[in-house]
């Protein structure tokens, strides 16, 4: 999900507030505080009867509003009236600032309120974090240009800048994401002609499509197929790679003896052969295929084809690609599992198959 759309899902979470401020401006305070009531209300009682909750944002919001509209109404100060808009602003600026540069994230928070089917990789969750740098810093310097105009400028420019000049702001600033995102596409859609091409999957292996191999590996969900080989010596040992610290991917850990990816146009069998002997060196083995499963990381979809060989004799590491491995006893590996030895891909793995390895 691009930067933009998760904006436009988000947005309406602050619609109480742009309610609340669009009706002050034209009909005035008082109609502003009923609307932004009004909303509250059925957004609390929508949520109550959909997912039988009482939705605490919902109620901070509105009475942040409320009473906010309560003690201009009060007041009844010129000054105050003018300085409303930015005091209302600030506050949403004070939401932007914990949300982008702290670990509290009020705005992470309202996706799992209004977004309970959407997750968000580590990748994804840094890029909005940018976008909610950009507009804090937006917002913040117009917050300080309403309190100055409402001090030291005309009625008129005060309306223009308090009013107009917010709403032509958010639309630059999706506009400004939306015209990124499109450019960030169209560099991504630039293939290098030796890149790698996959076939894309369904839940049953049947292919599809296919993908450059950067596709599938930014987020998109794209079930690709990939092969892992176990191999077990007489003793019933597992032989486990270690994995290089250059790795992007969980550098230094433990992983499945052979894992790769299946190209197009090429067989379980071809591709099994293949990463056999570029990862272990390993070749002419025989293999029973033990299980198929979905593997969903932050960065991948995988449907993953498991093997098993007991034919290790040949095993010689020639590759980068693998810094060490030896075999481990099942006690070894009992002792280690969630101690950040083993990739989590293979600590799920070994749990799945324990009895289809040591039955």
């Amino acid at each position: 999900m691009s930067k933009t759309e998760l904006l436009k899902k988000l947005l309406p979470g602050f619609i109480p507030l742009f309610v609340f401020i669009a009706v002050d401006e034209i009909w005035g305070t008082r109609a502003g505080l009923v609307a932004a009531l009004i909303i509250g209300v059925a957004e609390m009682v929508w949520i109550w009867i959909r997912e039988k909750r009482f939705d605490r944002f919902v109620l901070f919001d509105t009475g942040l509003l409320l009473a906010l509209g309560s003690v201009s109404i009060l007041l009844d100060n010129d000054i105050f009236f003018k300085l409303k808009p930015g005091l209302v602003e600030l506050i949403l600026c004070a939401v932007l600032a914990v949300s982008a540069f702290s670990k509290l994230n009020i705005i992470g928070l309202m996706t799992q309120r209004y977004m309970k089917d959407v997750e968000l990789n580590q990748q994804q969750m840094a890029q909005f974090r940018k976008t909610l740098q950009l507009m804090f810093f937006v917002f913040l310097a117009h917050t300080m240009l309403v309190f100055y105009s409402a001090f030291y400028l005309s009625n008129q420019a005060w309306a223009f800048i308090s009013g107009g000049l917010f709403y032509i702001l958010f639309a630059v600033v999706f506009g400004y994401e939306f015209v990124r995102q499109k450019l960030k596409l169209r560099k991504q859609m630039v293939i290098p002609e030796d890149e790698e091409w996959l076939p894309i999957v369904n839940e049953d292996g049947g292919i599809i499509g296919k993908a450059p191999r950067s596709a599938c590996h930014r987020g998109e969900k794209l079930l690709h197929p990939v092969v892992h080989l176990h191999v077990l010596n007489h003793q019933k040992h597992v032989y486990l790679q270690k994995r290089p610290m250059n790795k992007l991917v969980q550098p230094g850990k433990w992983d499945t003896a052979v894992g790769g990816h299946i190209s197009v146009g090429e067989t379980l069998e071809t591709a099994l052969k293949r990463e056999a002997y570029e990862e272990i060196g390993l070749k002419e083995f025989s293999v029973k295929l033990v299980k198929t499963y979905r593997w969903d990381s932050e960065i991948e979809s995988e449907l993953v084809y498991v093997f098993v060989t007991h034919d290790f004799k040949s095993i010689h590491l020639h590759s980068e690609e693998v810094e060490e491995g030896r075999f481990w006893t099942p006690k070894q590996i009992e002792s280690n599992i969630g101690h950040e030895v083993f990739t989590p891909n293979f600590e799920y793995e070994y749990q799945l198959l324990k009895k289809e390895i040591f039955s």
